[in-house]
């Protein structure tokens, strides 16, 4: 039988890996001189090599150009944020015009919103998951009480019904059947923060459409990390940020995706001179003329040192290719799931969906014994270079991530944490 815990058999993975060569594009933070065991592309992604280079190239041509470097340089500042759209839109499954790169998260969701949550009093309720990213939560709540409603009643939230506390199938579905009447948007996300899990997409929209209800999901989990096809799927609109598995760094810029359909919506919205029809911007007409598709929600000029990090980021994922990831995040997560099982089913609980298709590239992983247990593991992780994130109230995440992780990563994780349940030190 193959010894699933060997050095031999993990670097023999790595070994014939096609997508290797990618870590070799990052910068892995290092601990007492050697290479940190990163785990936490899920929070931050690492810092890809070209992002010094690209920020230092539009710093000189601000320096050489001034103003001009709006249209000069080889990449001009007045249409920059079009030269992450192709990129951007392939790593969603979208149409280039159905996306683009803007803002932050909370702020696009907010903006969507505006267009997109449209209350009635028959159809009040904003619908997401119990224990919602909080600011998901209080965006929707915020927007509830806008309106004039009351989120005691017209927020309605699901509770996680299976055994880990996460949410199946049969749950989603018989809630927007009893609510669906109800609803007047479904806020949800592609991969819940904290347990992981991932949604079938299609299969939500379906549901929420059947019962009138508009859809829209934050993504800040799913982009770079699930192989999305947005527009197939039919989601009315989509958020996300980009300092997760997009690499882009700390509160980068964030993105958007609007339907296609959608693309000449005369639903309400909140302008800004940045998404007036480029074809007539520079005319300062007193009439907002929205642009056709996504860039019609744009509100001002894009920060192109925001936007410079995000583009190399998105040139390796083209390179790279979605599909590609999402097989070898695959492996990387079920070998880390087996070792688990094979060697520390009395110390970790896994509380992320076994199922492939219900889960990205993160374990949410709780330690048997209770919180203060977790939480000494975590810090003893952390003090070994060994750095995954801790969530409230008792999970510990590690995301393998498949650019930059290795099979040997994964491996050398679990000896340390057998050995710390042993009360040894690990050996790396």
């Amino acid at each position: 039988m193959t010894d699933l815990f060997s050095a031999d058999h993990a670097q023999g993975l790595d070994a014939s890996d096609p997508l290797r060569a990618f870590r070799d594009e990052f910068l892995i933070p290092k601990h007492a001189g050697r290479e940190q065991l990163y785990f936490c592309g899920n929070s931050l992604g690492l810092q890809p090599k070209a992002a010094r280079p690209a920020l230092m190239d539009e710093l000189d041509n601000w320096a050489e150009h001034g103003v001009e470097g709006h249209f000069q340089g080889r990449y001009p500042w007045m249409p920059y944020h079009a030269f992450v759209r192709d990129s951007l839109a392939e790593c969603v499954g979208a149409l280039p015009s159905e996306v683009v790169a803007m803002n932050s998260l909370s702020a696009n969701l907010h903006l969507l919103m505006v267009s997109f949550y449209r209350p009635t009093r028959d159809r009040p309720a904003i619908l997401i998951e119990a224990g919602a990213f909080p600011s998901d939560r209080y965006a929707v709540e915020s927007q509830i009480r806008f309106h004039g409603f009351d989120p005691a009643t017209d927020l309605i939230e699901i509770e996680g019904d299976e055994a880990d506390g996460t949410i199946s199938r049969e749950a989603l579905e018989r809630v927007l059947a009893e609510q669906g009447h109800r609803i007047a948007l479904v806020l949800w996300p592609g991969v819940q923060y904290r347990t992981g899990q991932a949604f079938d997409l299609k299969e939500l929209v379906g549901w929420a459409h059947s019962q009138g209800a508009v859809i829209g999901f934050d993504l800040a989990h799913g982009v770079g990390n699930l192989a999305l096809q947005l527009h197939d799927s039919g989601v009315d609109f989509a958020v996300w940020c980009s300092y997760k598995y997009l690499n882009s760094g700390p509160g980068a810029i964030a993105g958007a995706f609007v339907h296609e359909r959608h693309a000449r919506s005369d639903r309400p919205r909140f302008a800004g001179w940045w998404g007036h029809d480029q074809a007539t911007r520079f005319r300062m007409g007193p009439q907002f003329v929205p642009t056709p598709g996504a860039d019609g929600w744009q509100l001002s000029n894009p920060p192109i040192f925001a936007l410079a990090p995000l583009r190399v980021s998105l040139e390796i994922f083209q390179r790279a290719g979605m599909q590609n990831l999402r097989q070898k995040s695959e492996r990387l997560t079920g070998y880390l799931e087996a070792l688990i099982r094979q060697r520390l089913g009395d110390v970790l609980q896994i509380v992320t969906p076994k199922e492939a298709a219900r889960r990205g590239c993160q374990l949410s992983l709780r330690v048997k014994g209770g919180r203060e247990r977790g939480r000494a593991l975590f810090e003893h992780l952390m003090s070994q270079g060994i750095v995954g994130d801790w969530r409230e109230p008792d999970v510990i995440r590690i995301s393998p991530t498949p650019l930059y992780n290795r099979f040997e990563d994964v491996r050398l994780f679990v000896l340390a944490v057998e050995a710390w349940a042993a009360g040894g030190s690990p050996e790396r």
